[in-house]
């Protein structure tokens, strides 16, 4: 049996030599880069035109930033999955960047391994924040304001402990048919523990059901 296809990625990031490094080091680890950009208004005709599984996005960027193209991928209903690749300094940034719609956030600082399997996990349908930053990630959803529509934890149906599980899971970044082979479970029921999760938290998505479950300690 063959192999299947590979995850196309659009990279984004305005430092040309950082981009074409992590350009180089993504198709060493069998993922196809189909374009590059250096700023959002760049990369929203790039990823238009190629229509890429994952976009990788760096945050700081002249002109038009990491927040402004997740933005503007919302408003445009674009499906694709966006990976935040940047150097954590703020955690308002973090929080920033996962209210407007990232589904994932990683650190300069990892592994071409750890990256590839990033993209391959957002691809499948997954979240992935980055463990280094999770504490404080908590810690700011604690001491600052709520997720946008977190209206409050009193609204939070509780989960069973199957649904903890699979919550969980989702935070590590597992996409469901990771969980399901984790849990020995079908991906049927994997996909309707995952809709009932989000439906009892009041989630719009994914990431969403893991900040809220951080915020009210779910996931301690």
């Amino acid at each position: 049996m063959g192999a299947g296809p590979m995850t196309r990625v659009v990279v984004v990031d305005d430092q040309t030599l950082v981009r074409q490094g992590i350009v180089t080091l993504l198709e060493l680890a069998g993922v196809e880069v189909v374009g590059q950009a250096d700023d959002g208004a760049a990369a929203l005709d790039v990823i238009e035109q190629q229509e890429p599984d994952v976009v990788l996005l760096d945050l700081r960027m002249p002109r038009h930033d990491g927040i402004w193209t997740l933005e503007r991928l919302r408003e445009r209903a674009c499906p694709v999955p966006a990976l935040i690749l940047t150097t954590f300094d703020d955690d308002t940034l973090v929080l920033d960047a996962l209210r407007a719609g990232a589904r994932g956030y990683l650190l300069k600082d990892v592994t071409v391994e750890q990256l590839a399997r990033a993209v391959r996990t957002l691809a499948d349908g997954g979240t992935l924040i980055a463990p280094s930053i999770t504490d404080r990630l908590l810690r700011a959803i604690q001491d600052g304001p709520a997720p946008v529509g977190a209206e409050s934890p009193v609204a939070v149906q509780e989960l069973t402990g199957r649904e903890l599980e699979v919550l969980r899971l989702m935070a590590e970044g597992y996409s469901n048919r990771e969980i399901a082979a984790a849990l020995t479970l079908a991906d049927g029921t994997v996909k309707n523990h995952v809709s009932t999760i989000l439906l009892k938290l009041a989630a719009r998505d994914r990431t969403n059901a893991v900040l809220r479950a951080l915020r009210d300690g779910l996931l301690s």
